[in-house]
């Protein structure tokens, strides 16, 4: 029986390709793993910053060493009132500053004198724990407050005597996150950082000790 046009090429075909053939699929079929970067200032905390807490505190215990929990990021925005579309560029603003997506907070009472009422969205929040936490952080001190006009060092009298740390941010485009050109609106953010020290002592230590820059 004649062979057909098909089978002639199928016959004219090497044994190598199929052999490739089966092999390229054996790697499509292998999943891509991402690898984990370490997070910097986390490895920083653990071999440099708790030896030192120790040392100055007189810690029986690595773990009575203060640690970060939670950095909070706050944005009031009043003058959502008028026009509701600042909420979502704000909204999207700080998602570009945190990396992480933000929920928006509505106003629990009514106010005539602001025109505000129950329910109506009144600012933005996000919280950041982790590995999120300290990227933040390590952008923010590296990055972030070297760009901010004629600064001459964070105050150290804003700590809440239960160590907690509150800073606040005048104008968002000190964060490179933001471009500049896009920005139609200057607004503030307050940046919250919570800890796990008892005294404000501590928890000035620990910020310092993460490079928080605060006066002489």
């Amino acid at each position: 029986m004649a062979k057909t046009k098909e089978d002639r090429k199928k016959d004219s075909k090497p044994a190598g390709d199929s052999q490739k053939g089966k092999k390229g699929a054996k790697d499509s079929k292998e999943k891509f793993v991402e690898e984990k970067v370490p997070v910097r200032l986390m490895e920083h905390y653990r071999e440099k910053i708790v030896p030192e807490l120790i040392k100055k505190f007189n810690y029986k215990n690595t773990m009575q060493a203060p640690k970060l929990n939670k950095i909070c990021l706050n944005v009031g925005v009043g003058a959502a009132v008028a026009d509701p579309k600042i909420i979502d560029t704000t909204v999207k603003e700080i998602e570009a500053i945190a990396g992480q997506r933000p929920t928006v907070v509505k106003a629990k009472k009514s106010v005539s004198n602001f025109k505000l009422r129950e329910g109506m969205n009144i600012g933005v929040r996000v919280t950041l724990r982790n590995d999120r936490m300290y990227e933040f952080l390590d952008r923010l001190v590296n990055i972030t407050i070297p760009r901010i006009r004629d600064f001459r060092g964070l105050s150290d009298k804003s700590f809440d005597g239960r160590g907690n740390y509150t800073i606040g941010i005048k104008e968002q485009i000190i964060f490179p996150e933001i471009n500049v050109d896009n920005v139609q609106r200057i607004s503030g953010l307050d940046i919250t950082f919570a800890t796990s020290a008892k005294t404000d002592e501590e928890a000035f230590e620990l910020l310092k000790q993460f490079g928080m820059p605060f006066t002489k």
